[in-house]
């Protein structure tokens, strides 16, 4: 009986190590845009509550602020970072239909490293993830828990990553001659 894939592209010898997403605060674009939209309806009922016209200006705010909130949430949702005993793949949420993905053989992983910037990043538990391999650098931020990511990913590259050092024929040493 063959194993459920967890993820679209897994192989089926493939094992889903860990699996994480940015943290919510990357929807925040969505909140606030919400908040003005529902104070800004909130307004006309203010200056004028005898009319129902003011009423059905701040109910369409709401819905179109809404409409926002859930257009950042599903960017936020399907946007997921996951590392098998294989690879790092980057499935990047674009909009309603963009979609990229980013895969990267755990062997073509040099180093790893994280910050957290400021008050808010400090407070709210987020940072940034650098991933550096041979052909440039994967920057991964508004990382939930970095030092906590880092560390399980340096773990996963510390038992999975090695690069298969089997010997070629010129790798060979060579015998000394009598």
């Amino acid at each position: 009986m063959a194993e459920q894939q967890q993820f679209e592209g897994q192989y089926d010898d493939e094992e889903v190590l860990l699996v994480f997403r940015r943290h919510p605060i990357a929807m925040r674009k969505g909140l606030y845009l919400l908040l003005v939209l529902t104070l800004a309806g909130a307004m006309p009922v203010l200056f004028n509550p005898a009319s129902n016209q003011s009423y059905l200006i701040f109910i369409g705010a709401f819905i179109v602020g809404i409409f926002g909130l859930i257009y950042h949430w599903i960017g936020w949702y399907f946007s997921v970072f996951v590392v098998t005993d294989l690879r790092f793949r980057q499935l990047m949420q674009k909009g309603l239909f963009g979609r990229s993905v980013v895969d990267i053989g755990l062997n073509k992983i040099q180093n790893i490293s994280y910050n957290v910037d400021g008050f808010s990043a400090a407070v709210f538990g987020y940072g940034t993830l650098i991933i550096q391999t041979y052909v440039g650098d994967l920057v991964l931020d508004k990382v939930s828990h970095p030092s906590k990511i880092y560390t399980q990913l340096h773990q996963i590259i510390k038992d999975n990553g090695q690069q298969d050092e089997r010997p070629t024929g010129q790798d060979q040493e060579l015998s000394p001659q009598d």
